[in-house]
């Protein structure tokens, strides 16, 4: 978001809630009062917004906001008023309900997230929804997907710089007899690449490499 504007200076909070206030009241919805406060609102700033509107009004903004809002403005608007991690989680809930294209949501929030984010999306997840994100995860996949997906949301990895050669150079090995047999599926081939911290990944993969002549992604 570098784009971002935010007003200089910045409204009181009580005077953002009052004016969302005011754009849920009346005939229609003011779009334009709400983009004009939320869309230049950073993240700490809406949270805050978030949390006077609740103890002004007695009701939570994004209730307020699915009420007055309606189709893909809705949509926008509530992603965006979300927290980071409890984005995540709605994107995740959404992708295990419908389980169609959305599944690259839920790919992509298991493999790009460090484990801090990814822990505290399962955290919203308990939150946001009274269960956890591993067993409606669970619930929804089936066969190989499961068996790699499973595993990868629930992990939390090594974050940190440290690499053991001698293990990389192992499990490159490892990763090859895999491939070269197609076991796609076998636990250890899954336990790499669900478990290892992205440092001990990326050192296994450069051995690959050097080891076998050509980038996993082409063998795979």
């Amino acid at each position: 978001m570098a784009t971002l504007k935010v007003p200089q200076p910045l409204p009181p909070v009580a005077d953002d809630c009052e004016q969302l206030r005011k754009a849920f009241s009346g005939w229609g919805t003011n779009e334009e009062l709400i983009v004009s406060i939320l869309a230049h609102r950073n993240a700490a700033q809406r949270k805050l917004i978030r949390e006077t509107y609740a103890q002004t009004y007695g009701e939570d903004l994004l209730k307020a906001l699915d009420k007055e809002l309606t189709s893909d403005f809705e949509r926008l608007v509530h992603l965006w008023t979300l927290d980071s991690a409890e984005r995540d989680a709605f994107l995740a809930n959404e992708a295990t309900k419908k389980w169609t294209s959305s599944n690259q949501v839920l790919v992509e929030i298991a493999c790009t997230r460090s484990s801090e984010q990814l822990f505290a999306a399962r955290k919203a997840y308990h939150v946001l929804y009274k269960k956890s994100l591993e067993e409606d995860v669970a619930h929804h996949t089936t066969g190989d997907f499961r068996k790699l997906i499973l595993p990868l949301v629930s992990s939390y990895r090594y974050e940190g710089d440290e690499v053991n050669l001698t293990l990389a150079k192992t499990e490159a090995k490892l990763l090859h007899e895999k491939i070269s047999n197609k076991a796609y599926n076998d636990d250890d081939f899954i336990r790499i690449l669900a478990t290892r911290s992205r440092a001990q990944i990326n050192a296994t993969l450069n051995h690959y490499k050097d080891a076998f002549g050509q980038d996993i992604n082409k063998d795979l």
